[in-house]
């Protein structure tokens, strides 16, 4: 019965939704370029605090909470620009809750940035990982 409409809106899903489809595309390769470089990722999207973290990865001891931010190009600036003093606070919020959630408040943590430029007609994306992008930020740090 719906079989029709889901195939119509499949089809159309980049057209209607283009945004959100670069933000995933910009996330799944943020993903396969963390794991070449020997991180192990433990969470997507994870909504389930007071924010969404894209990714929550672990590279040796360390929690690492990874923000995906995907642009087609650099007219207005780096997508890792648009991790600004607010986003910071959201994002340390959400880790914050993580780790209590999950008992890993013992552990070393950090902030990570991976700045995805994917012009239009690219088979590949650029990618800049910054580590350690910023630290905890607002009253619920780390180890308060």
């Amino acid at each position: 019965m719906f079989s029709p409409i889901l195939e119509w809106f499949t089809a159309r899903r980049r057209t209607l939704f283009p945004e959100t489809d670069l933000g995933r595309r910009g996330e799944d390769a943020a993903a396969r370029f963390l794991r070449r470089k020997g991180y192990k990722i433990v969470a997507r999207g994870d909504a389930d605090g007071p924010g969404e973290l894209d990714l929550v990865a672990v590279e040796g001891s360390t929690v690492v909470f990874v923000e995906v931010k995907t642009r087609r190009g650099r007219e207005r600036g780096l997508p890792s620009e648009a991790v600004n003093q607010e986003k910071q606070r959201r994002l340390t919020r959400a880790a914050v809750a993580y780790l209590k959630r999950h008992g890993l408040l013992e552990y070393p943590a950090r902030f990570d940035v991976l700045s995805v430029t994917w012009p239009e007609g690219r088979r590949h994306p650029e990618i800049e990982h910054l580590v350690g992008a910023f630290d905890a930020v607002g009253h619920d740090e780390f180890y308060s």
